[in-house]
């Protein structure tokens, strides 16, 4: 009996004993691998605030982060260590003599990876302060990201991102409305970015709209990674009546701001003469165009997005064009193409990343003819296409004036689905080529302010050109002038549309 009560007891202390044994290896598994601390509520008995409030209460903050951080004393001296906090050292205090923060601030420093500003508010008596990232850095850093932070609505008086990091971001928007939403009213953001010029410094504070820029200030870097930065300092608002920065109207109207119409004044200029042999000057004049990213810093924008009207092929305008020349800055564009024709639609369907809109795009929702015609000017690309131009008109007006192939579509009211898809904030790009029907199309545009949502439009204008089959004699396709495409033009630069011409 004495040797079976033995055995049990044994047995049940190895029991015990590899307990504790499989406790021990899951604590050290999630603070050294994962980088966390015990605060993840699996296998864990040591949990401490998100804040990190006991850690800094009641001690120096440099004396408690060291003590807290055994394994990383070696980073704390090294130079880039120092010297990254005594930059941002004299930034905070700097803000703090500004009035943007104080000691009783409760800070978040969003995407820091070491904590170099969330060691060096302490340091200065901003006691209460701590920063996020993809993977946690105790006791300065706990996780979370820029686009997702872990805390609650209005949580914090004063938010910091430095190091470029909200440019750096594949989700700047949201990076910015985080930013936006853990800012308590009247709390202070303070940004550092390396725009430097005017495009990219309103496309930044259009990401903030909910926020007012209260000053704004150039720097020398710390290291070569950013050697100049731009610093903002924005201010949380409770608006009445609407957002800041938001230039459309629910009347329709709207406004070009003035950062976007200096871009014209850099622009190719219009060709002025009407060009005796158009399918070559206007396809040479393609070299000649200024694109937006070429001149300006296209990073701040919230999405980016290439709409192609009158699309045809793929190989027509997106593949050999927009994909290969265009100038994206890295940028991944979400590309639509819009094309009545069926001839072309199953390319489309083996083409992933091009959303096709099977339609023609119009005025209003409604049946149209479209008809197949092979305009005498283009009679190299019909041929290679095997397929001629198509041009739309309403159902009515139809019978009489189309004489080639005929079928019914469906038009709808591109304005009205721009304004839907697509925001000021986003940064759009736009080739219209639709045989004639932009003399409908544009003016629409306007009137319903969806105009100002495209930043850059290629546009092809038809008129009566001079034949290439023909010499001397134009083409009886289409009843307008070079001169009213012209005007066409001209009009839209100068109501601040940086648009140009397009073969």
């Amino acid at each position: 009996m004495e040797k079976t009560g033995s055995l049990l007891r044994k047995m049940m202390v190895r029991v015990l004993l590899l307990g504790v044994l499989i406790i021990l290896v899951r604590f050290a598994y999630v603070v050294t691998i994962t980088g966390e601390s015990c605060n993840r509520g699996d296998f864990c008995f040591f949990s401490l605030p998100p804040n990190l409030d006991l850690v800094i209460s009641g001690a120096s903050s440099s004396s408690a982060v060291r003590s807290a951080s055994s394994g990383h004393d070696g980073l704390y001296t090294s130079k880039d260590w120092i010297q990254a906090v005594q930059f941002y050292s004299s930034i905070f205090q700097d803000l703090i003599s500004d009035g943007y923060l104080s000691p009783e601030s409760n800070t978040l420093c969003v995407e820091t990876a070491t904590g170099q500003d969330v060691f060096a508010l302490r340091e200065i008596g901003v006691k209460n302060s701590i920063g996020i990232s993809k993977k946690a850095f105790r006791p300065l850093v706990v996780r979370g990201e820029g686009h997702s932070i872990p805390f609650r609505d209005n949580t914090y008086d004063f938010v910091f991102s430095g190091g470029g990091r909200l440019g750096n971001s594949l989700k700047q928007l949201e990076f910015a409305d985080e930013i936006t939403r853990t800012l308590k009213p009247q709390g202070i953001a303070v940004v550092h970015v390396g725009a430097t010029d005017t495009y990219s410094f309103n496309s930044f504070l259009d990401l903030f709209n909910s926020c007012s820029l209260v000053k704004m200030r150039d720097l020398d870097g710390f290291d070569s990674s950013m050697p100049h930065v731009r610093e903002f300092v924005i201010q949380k608002v409770v608006q009445q009546g609407g957002l800041p920065h938001h230039h459309h109207q629910d009347s329709g109207k709207c406004w070009i701001p003035g950062y976007k119409r200096d871009l014209i004044r850099d622009a190719e200029p219009l060709i002025q003469e009407e060009p005796l042999k158009p399918w070559i000057t206007l396809k040479k004049n393609i070299q000649n165009v200024k694109y937006i990213p070429s001149m300006v810093d296209i990073r701040f924008k919230s999405r980016y997005v290439y709409v192609d009207v009158g699309a045809r092929s793929y190989g027509s305008s997106i593949g050999s064009w927009f994909k290969k020349q265009y100038p994206k800055q890295n940028k991944t564009f979400d590309v639509f193409a819009i094309e009545a024709d069926k001839a072309f639609h199953d390319e489309y369907k083996i083409k992933k990343k091009v959303q096709l809109l099977p339609y023609a795009a119009w005025v209003r929702n409604e049946t149209l003819s479209f008809e197949i015609n092979h305009d005498p000017g283009k009679e190299v690309e019909a041929k290679a296409m095997g397929r001629g131009m198509g041009r739309i008109q309403p159902v009515k007006k139809s019978s009489s004036s189309l004489a080639g192939e005929v079928n019914l579509i469906q038009g709808f009211d591109f304005a009205d689905w721009l304004k839907k898809s697509v925001r000021e904030r986003d940064f759009v790009v736009m080739k219209m080529d639709v045989e004639g029907t932009e003399f409908d199309l544009i003016p629409r545009l306007i009137k319903t302010g969806a105009i100002c949502l495209i930043d850059e439009l290629f546009l092809e204008c038809h008129y009566n050109r001079w034949q290439r089959c023909c010499p001397g004699q134009r083409s009886q396709k289409y009843n307008k002038t070079y001169n009213q495409c012209l005007q066409l033009f001209t009009s839209l630069r100068q109501s601040g549309v940086l648009v140009h011409q397009w073969w």
